[in-house]
């Protein structure tokens, strides 16, 4: 029987020789991932089961980024909650402040996931490696739990969409616009509980770190995984941050997709996704006059070194805009100070930003840039729901590292290329 990328690993780690889309697995797991809010629920439950030791002290990890450095005395408990396990279960990846990063930027940095891993994360966006052609997917905490006391998870097997790139970006447009654009396509439930693999020669034109943008935000369309074939940019990536194998998985030719969907890479603008859903895009061309409160460039989405060059080369020599925040967040310790190295951060600081330590910081109203009662934010975050950044009434637009800096530099929404 066919099947389709995802489906060739589940059945692998399931030890089967074929799976189907709807069939219940029990697969093994090559990682279990939580953060400083989910994790302390996980050991709770971990501790209700009667656990006694986690399946893998390597194949566990818990980074603190959400509140951390820890804005306030409950987020200092639910740290000290996870420091404690993992000192008394011996847990070797633990990152905490000073080692950290944002969780889903610092696992490939690491070279803790590699192409054809199973990964589940207490945390929705777990599904970014797929970039690297891993199937990695958000749990809820007491599946973390599960997952850190036996090494396995239970999974339907997703149907599929495919999703045919071809051509090249243009300058100014990246990965946050193309995974926009498709979102604005099909809908934030346009792919509920499936899995979106992206094929096409259309692929090669994409860094791994717009694959990691994509990847990342299929679940904004529902999706329970996003996932890229491995390539040369793939395994050179791999063999660049991690001493383990990678184990490469195709769809078979004549596997079966619910929907598939061609797209010109050379077609797609800068995109901007409106209050109050990622669905809710416009292209740059379309949003009219917006003026904004505050930017945000940072997050697992949008937090890499590429992302923080591209707003760099953008703001270099320039100012922002009186009215205007604006606040750059490198995703992880290295990012931060090879910003520091090329002189990126002078850029910012000169521009008049302010540059934080590695954190999640507003995107979720954690700190760092919580918005008060009707503003605007443009940020190169992945979530603008009622609220998210801060007051109820506040908006979130979402866009690229390159809208968001010529935004902070044009007071309002606006096009990279004429700024």
């Amino acid at each position: 029987m066919a099947m389709t990328m995802t489906q060739k690993i589940l059945a692998a780690h399931a030890g089967l020789d074929k799976v189907e889309a709807g069939q219940l697995i029990l697969v093994d797991l090559d990682r279990v991932l939580g953060n400083d809010i989910t994790s302390p629920v996980a050991i709770r439950e971990f501790e209700k089961i009667g656990a006694t030791a986690v399946y893998d002290k390597d194949k566990v990890t818990m980074v603190m980024d959400h509140f951390a450095p820890n804005k306030d005395i409950k987020a200092a408990e639910q740290c000290k909650m996870c420091r404690n396990f993992c000192n008394e279960y011996e847990v070797t990846h633990f990152y905490d402040v000073g080692r950290m990063g944002i969780e889903h930027a610092l696992l490939p940095e690491k070279g803790l996931v590699v192409s054809g891993d199973v990964v589940i994360g207490a945390d929705s966006h777990t599904c970014t490696y797929g970039a690297l052609g891993a199937f990695s997917t958000g749990v809820g905490s007491t599946d973390m739990a599960c997952g850190m006391a036996t090494g396995k998870a239970w999974f339907k097997v997703p149907s599929a969409i495919r999703f045919n790139l071809k051509g090249k970006l243009n300058p100014f447009v990246s990965g946050k616009d193309v995974i926009l654009h498709i979102i604005g396509m099909i809908g934030v439930d346009g792919a509920l509980y499936r899995s979106m693999e992206f094929a096409g020669e259309g692929v090669a034109a994409l860094s791994i770190y717009d694959r990691l943008t994509i990847s990342n935000m299929a679940i904004e369309a529902g999706a329970k995984n996003g996932i890229f074939p491995v390539d040369e940019q793939t395994l050179a990536y791999v063999k660049e941050h991690s001493d383990r194998a990678p184990v490469v998985y195709e769809a078979d030719p004549d596997a079966v997709y619910d929907e598939t969907y061609d797209i010109d890479l050379s077609e797609i603008k800068s995109t901007v996704a409106f209050p109050h859903l990622p669905e809710n895009t416009k292209t740059i061309d379309e949003v009219g006059e917006v003026k904004i409160d505050q930017v945000v460039i940072g997050s697992c989405t949008n937090g890499q070194y590429k992302d923080i060059a591209e707003a760099a080369e953008i703001l270099k020599g320039k100012k922002i805009a009186d009215h205007v925040r604006a606040i750059i967040i490198p995703a992880t310790q290295d990012v931060y100070l090879k910003a520091v190295e090329n002189g990126l951060v002078k850029i910012f600081v000169e521009a008049g930003c302010v540059v934080s330590t590695p954190t999640c910081g507003p995107c979720l109203g954690g700190h760092m840039g919580i918005l008060a009662a009707g503003e605007r934010a443009v940020a190169t975050t992945n979530r603008n729901f009622v609220g998210r950044m801060g007051h109820v009434t506040s908006e979130v637009y979402l866009a690229s590292p390159a809208v968001a800096a010529a935004s902070a530099i044009a007071g309002k929404i606006a096009d990279p290329a004429k700024v």
